[in-house]
């Protein structure tokens, strides 16, 4: 019953945005919500592309030559839509939430194969999440913003 609490809560409360989820392909460019903005950065790694959505929240898609999104940041007034931005991961983001201390501060959670950092108040929230095993073996996985 808790779960289904929180995610209808999460839910709720994010603006209904797209994009790319996590480990899957860009989605940004493609089904981008009325109002979104975006633009597109390449390097030899990878590329990225970065979103402003009506809401004023900036999400920047990292992506491999392989077209999969191997890191999410975001920084904006309110929280991205945390279930389409992480998409398989989403759950693991949910329980991250349930095993910390409720309205305490910065969010992490570390495991081989995903990690998340989010943080924030009303006005100004923040964070990244990433899958390890698709960094580039050149790209510092704690550089990306």
């Amino acid at each position: 019953m808790r779960f289904a609490e929180i995610a209808l809560a999460v839910t709720t409360l994010l603006p209904l945005a797209s994009y790319a989820a996590l480990g899957g392909a860009p989605g940004a460019s493609s089904s981008a919500p009325k109002g979104l903005r975006s633009v597109q950065q390449n390097t030899a790694a990878y590329s990225v592309q970065t979103s402003v959505d009506a809401d004023g929240v900036t999400v920047h898609e990292y992506t491999l030559p392989s077209n999969v999104v191997f890191a999410v940041t975001w920084q904006g007034p309110v929280r991205p839509d945390m279930t389409a931005l992480l998409g398989s991961y989403f759950q693991r983001f949910v329980s991250a939430g349930e095993a910390r201390p409720h309205g305490t501060g910065l969010m992490i959670e570390r495991s081989s194969d995903f990690v998340i950092q989010s943080a924030g108040r009303p006005g100004n929230f923040f964070g990244k999440a990433y899958v390890p095993r698709l960094v580039p073996a050149n790209v510092n996985a704690d550089d990306l913003q």
